[in-house]
């Protein structure tokens, strides 16, 4: 066994169709594209375009709205808070708010604020201050011996005060 005699099964491989060479190979003149048009053109595609059919997109009805007005709050909920406790990230003596939050890893980002949601089980007593909170929420805060302290809304950089 040489190295030149290294090659690929017959066969394995197959060469190119060179559109546009004559007609003579099959493939002269237009190239499989048909006659005219626009969709002998390169580049061009009717997008959704069904022969004249009502397209999909116009049969379906228009549905929901986007609200320009919306307030996206960072969610945080009690179990991951008490996970950060037990692993010393956060210190339970002075308050918890959205500063500590982001450097303790609990959140990445702080968006429009906080908002404390209530899944899982808080055993430390914590004094927390946020944008928002559900009932089940403050409940088990103050149950715990904590306090929750919500905050007014946080304003945009652009927003006149």
């Amino acid at each position: 066994m040489k190295l030149s005699d290294i090659a690929d099964n017959a066969g394995s491989r197959k060469k190119r169709m060179r559109v546009g060479r004559g007609i003579g190979s099959g493939k002269g003149k237009t190239s499989g594209r048909g006659g005219k048009g626009q969709t002998a053109r390169s580049g061009v595609r009717i997008k959704g375009f069904e022969g004249g059919q009502m397209p999909m997109h116009r049969r379906l009805p228009k549905r929901g709205f986007n609200n320009v007005f919306r307030v996206e709050y960072a969610e945080v909920n009690l179990d991951r808070i008490q996970q950060a406790i037990d692993a010393n990230a956060i210190d339970t003596g002075s308050a918890i708010n959205a500063e500590s939050l982001v450097k303790a890893g609990v959140l990445r980002r702080v968006k429009a604020g906080v908002r404390l949601l209530g899944r899982g089980e808080l055993k430390a007593k914590i004094n927390i201050e946020v944008h928002g909170a559900s009932k089940s929420a403050i409940e088990a805060v103050e149950k715990a011996g904590g306090s929750v302290k919500i905050l007014a809304p946080a304003k945009e950089e652009g927003e006149a005060a």
